[in-house]
C-alpha cells in the first residue's frame, strides 16, 4: 500500500475544508455527466473519499462501487446515510482490482496528481482498463498546470485568499512536482498542511491512455461540456475501451 496521506486528522475535517465542492452548482453537472456515460451499467469510483459524487450516484438507481486507501476517509463515508448502496473496497488505485465489470471508471477533482509518480499514474490508467469491457469509459477531472501564469523565475501561485483560507501551489518544473499548502483559519486557532502532487498535462494523459488500451473520446473544460481551450484551467476527460 502506498503512503496514506489522507488520514484521520486530514478527514475529520475533508467535507468542510471542500464545502465549495458539494454546491449543486458544482456537483449537480457532475453527477449528470458521469451517469450519462454510465448508461445504467455498474460504476467505480476510484479514490471514492467521502462519497461526495458516489453518494449522489447511487441516489440514481446506480450500482456505485468505490475503491480508496484511506479507512479514515471510507469510515466518513461508511457513517453517512445512503453509504449501505455502495459496495467499497480498502485499496490502491494503481493496482488493487475490484471484482466485476463497470461500463464507467471515473477520478475527479484532482485525484491522479496525488499518484506523484509517472509511473503510477501510468498504472492508474491500467488499472482503469483491466475494469472496462469494450465500450466502457475512463473519466478524468483534473486542473491544467498553470505554469504560463508563472512570473519568470517565480514557483508560487496563490489560488485561495479568504478570511478563512489562504491557499498557494508550489511548483518544481524540473520534476513536475508541486505541492499545495494550506492555511486555515477558524474558531481561534489555524490549521497548516501540505499536499504534494505530480502534475499532468492533458497529451501526457492522452498517452498514458494510449498504453492502456484506451482513446480519447472528448475533452471538455469542465462538466458542463464547455469547449476545452488554450485558456482553460482544467479539463474533463473521457476515454473509451474499444
Amino acid at each position: 500500500m502506498p503512503e496514506v496521506r489522507f488520514d484521520e486528522q486530514v478527514a475529520a475535517t475533508y467535507d468542510e475544508d471542500t464545502q465549495e465542492m458539494f454546491a449543486p452548482a458544482v456537483l449537480d453537472p457532475t453527477v449528470d455527466l458521469l451517469a450519462e456515460f454510465a448508461q445504467g451499467r455498474p460504476v467505480l469510483e476510484f479514490a471514492v473519499g467521502t462519497g461526495r459524487v458516489a453518494l449522489p450516484l447511487a441516489g440514481r438507481g446506480l450500482a456505485v462501487n468505490g475503491l480508496d486507501v484511506s479507512e479514515p476517509m471510507l469510515a466518513r463515508l461508511r457513517a453517512k446515510p445512503g453509504a449501505d448502496a455502495i459496495s467499497l473496497t480498502t485499496g490502491d488505485v494503481t493496482s488493487t482490482r475490484v471484482g466485476g465489470w463497470f461500463g464507467l471508471v471515473y477520478l475527479v477533482f484532482n485525484t491522479i496528481m496525488n499518484v506523484d509518480s509517472q509511473a503510477g499514474q501510468v498504472a492508474v490508467f491500467r488499472n482503469a482498463a483491466g475494469h472496462l469491457p469494450a465500450g466502457g469509459h475512463f473519466v478524468v477531472e483534473v486542473g491544467v498546470p498553470a505554469l504560463q501564469r508563472l512570473p519568470a523565475g517565480e514557483t508560487v501561485r496563490s489560488f485561495a485568499l479568504t478570511p478563512t483560507h489562504l491557499g498557494f501551489d508550489e511548483y518544481d518544473v524540473g520534476t513536475q512536482r508541486m505541492w499545495s499548502h494550506h492555511y486555515r483559519f477558524g474558531n481561534g486557532s489555524a490549521r497548516v498542511s501540505s499536499v504534494p502532487f505530480r502534475y499532468v498535462w492533458p497529451a501526457e494523459l492522452d498517452l498514458m491512455a494510449q498504453l492502456a488500451g484506451l482513446e480519447l473520446r472528448h475533452r471538455w473544460a469542465d462538466w458542463t461540456k464547455a469547449p476545452f481551450t488554450s485558456d482553460s484551467t482544467a479539463h474533463v476527460s473521457v476515454w473509451q475501451k474499444p
